[in-house]
């Protein structure tokens, strides 16, 4: 399977490191030619998500407005890792009410997509050391189609880490509150960015 990695920031990076250590095939997506080489084949944004399979977003969600409408039509019908979090430029949240959330935005930006939340409580700092102290680090998942859902379960075990699967898309509300509340932890309060959520439950592969 081609994975498609939107971005190669922090997340981008440890995103194509860690889905090509289990033999997944990685295209990075771009907005424009990097300066320094990638060690990984790369396109535009719109040539990466036609090559691929799935589509990871790796981007600000402050830049999907601009970006996703580009690659909606090369994105139907495949599954899209939404990791964004509504964020301010200071890292406070950015407040979209409570009937809303990024993965929702996310969803209508890309309606012929399966648009699955996942990854978006864990930090990047942390993204590539899944297990913690002898226990594996929690990728909740939320989502409106359970195939898509399985089919990243599927991925977050194979790299390391704990499915917990909270339903709906409209879930992602929740996970994104979660990731306001890490990100207070580690940057409002220094607590640092070395933690992570572990939660007991695990999903059923």
């Amino acid at each position: 399977m081609k994975i498609a990695v939107i971005g190669y920031g922090s997340v981008g990076k440890k995103f194509a490191e860690l889905f090509c250590s289990v033999g997944y095939e990685v295209i990075v997506g771009l907005r424009s030619v990097p300066v320094n080489p990638i060690p990984y084949p790369h396109a535009s944004f719109k040539e990466a998500a036609k090559a691929a399979d799935m589509i990871a977003l790796a981007i600000p969600f402050s830049a999907c407005a601009d970006v996703l409408p580009g690659i909606a039509e090369d994105s139907k019908g495949k599954v899209v890792i939404d990791s964004t979090n509504p964020l301010n430029p200071d890292w406070s949240p950015k407040l979209l009410g409570q009937e809303d959330s990024a993965g929702e935005e996310v969803s209508r930006l890309l309606p012929g997509a399966q648009v699955v939340k996942a990854f978006n409580t864990i930090l990047a700092d942390v993204m590539d050391k899944p297990v913690r102290d002898g226990q594996q680090i929690t990728a909740f998942i939320a989502g409106d189609d359970d195939s898509a859902k399985h089919i990243v379960a599927n991925l977050a075990a194979k790299i390391g880490y704990a499915p917990v699967d909270t339903g709906p898309l409209y879930t992602a509300r929740y996970l994104e509150s979660m990731a306001h509340l890490n990100i207070q932890i580690a940057v409002g309060q220094e607590g640092g960015t070395d933690a992570a959520f572990i939660y007991s439950q695990g999903w059923e592969i």
